[in-house]
């Protein structure tokens, strides 16, 4: 009788577990950096460029997407997510641009080079890169084109703020990732300058 009632209470126990704990949906939105640059045909083969992995901010190193609000508070976006780490996103997004501007196919991140074929290396280092209070996405970086063999090369500055295509859908980021999309394109086109 006593194996019967804990039998018993176990298997209701159970029961009313399973009711309650249900599958939870993922409400996730994975995003993805892209080239603001219009794609053309590339068939040369100068300047050989490597694009080195930016360094950014320990704030902006996550898989979130970071905003920042008008009194200096950050706030994550836990289910607006990365789909790249944001370093590999702008290496690749500079390269794929610098591509275009320049009809080289030479111009990649650092890691598909299989050997030092390449002549420069790109050095950037984000200090900002996220929309503020008033609806700007703000990119700021230091840059530099460092020969592999040379002298070392001056450090520039770059600040660009790209106004945010307004939205009445709150949870819709794409305007902000375009933004984004076009600050990269900006910096390209800087760049492009100085080789």
């Amino acid at each position: 009788m006593k194996t019967y009632l804990s039998t018993t209470l176990i298997l209701a126990l159970f029961t009313t577990a399973c009711s309650v704990l249900k599958p939870v949906k993922d409400t996730s939105v994975f995003h993805l950096l892209d080239s603001a640059v219009p794609a053309r045909q590339i068939s040369g083969n100068s300047p050989a460029l490597a694009i080195v992995r930016p360094s950014l901010p320990s704030y902006l190193d996550r898989q979130q997407l970071v905003s920042r609000s008008g009194d200096g508070q950050l706030q994550m976006n836990s289910y607006h997510l990365w789909s790249e780490p944001l370093d590999s996103a702008i290496a690749r997004v500079t390269a794929t641009n610098l591509a275009r501007l320049t009809n080289s196919l030479n111009i990649q991140p650092v890691e598909a080079f299989v050997t030092l074929d390449y002549q420069s290396l790109l050095e950037i280092r984000v200090s900002r890169f996220e929309p503020d209070a008033s609806g700007y996405l703000i990119f700021e970086c230091t840059w530099k084109l460092q020969p592999v063999s040379g002298r070392l090369a001056n450090t520039r500055s770059f600040r660009t703020q790209v106004l945010i295509a307004p939205t009445t859908d709150t949870k819709d980021l794409a305007p902000r990732i375009t933004a984004m999309n076009e600050a990269l394109a900006r910096l390209a086109r800087e760049v492009r300058k100085a080789l």
